[in-house]
């Protein structure tokens, strides 16, 4: 089972919009996928709704593993692990304490037939971000192109470069990757978002995905009626589809993924 995590500290850009539809890219490539919803928003757990079985994301930092962590995947392929007051709870623990807990599940969740895990985190550098970085494979951060978003992400790949490290009290994470800023919520409109992503290409041209994901309703629409954009039958969301699944088709690769 490979993880993967979507992280930015800054909200609304796209963050969640792009994990859930990676999530039903490769379930219908015929994987079998959980997606760990610590995001305390619960977006991802809206939009996954029909997926969600008694899997709740605060029991990943429980001492004990709940017993449906040792559950086979569902017959649909994807299993949501729900957003829940519980995780409100988290910067109760220390990181280290955290850390080991969700390692310690994450390890039973392995043993189970899932071929991918896709966390979802709030956006804050917490312990529950954190906690997932330490234990994760990759590491992708959706981004909106504007000042505030952009600016965010230097304290982010340094927080990713210490984990790869070693940290006082806590054991590296030298396997975790960076699969590069995903361009999210683009209005190619707007002459500062062009300008921008411009400048991101020309300071970090090896850290950009080189696709992005438009600002387009088909999108909102999708994540609302919990169905992929793919499913939506407008002029917008098929411009959407092909935006979406060329970034999942990348990351998939850059995952060294199997159908």
């Amino acid at each position: 089972m490979k993880i993967l995590v979507a992280a930015n500290q800054k909200g609304g850009v796209g963050k969640t919009a792009a994990l859930v539809h990676l999530a039903f890219n490769f379930v219908e490539r015929g994987l079998k996928v959980a997606v760990i919803d610590l995001d305390t928003q619960g977006n991802a757990s809206y939009t996954l709704a029909d997926y969600r079985g008694d899997a709740l994301a605060s029991a990943m930092f429980a001492e004990n593993s709940p017993e449906w962590l040792q559950n086979t995947p569902p017959e649909t392929g994807l299993l949501l692990i729900a957003s829940d007051p519980g995780l409100a709870n988290l910067e109760r623990l220390s990181l280290e304490n955290a850390r080991a807990r969700f390692q310690t599940n994450i390890e039973v969740l392995r043993e189970t037939q899932f071929d991918v895990c896709l966390i979802d985190t709030a956006p804050s550098m917490g312990i529950g971000l954190m906690s997932a970085l330490y234990v994760s494979d990759y590491v992708f951060s959706p981004i909106e192109l504007e000042a505030y978003s952009v600016q965010g992400l230097t304290k982010l790949l340094t927080t990713i470069s210490h984990v790869r490290k070693h940290t006082p009290g806590m054991p590296p994470n030298p396997k975790l990757h960076f699969l590069g800023m995903l361009p999210s919520k683009v209005d190619s409109r707007k002459p500062r978002q062009v300008r921008n992503l411009a400048e991101l290409k020309a300071a970090y041209p090896d850290l950009l995905i080189p696709f992005s994901i438009g600002f387009r309703d088909g999108i909102a629409e999708a994540l609302a009626s919990g169905v992929p954009v793919w499913h939506i039958k407008t002029t917008a969301a098929r411009e959407a589809a092909k935006e979406t699944r060329a970034v999942a088709d990348y990351i998939f690769k850059k995952m060294e993924l199997s159908e």
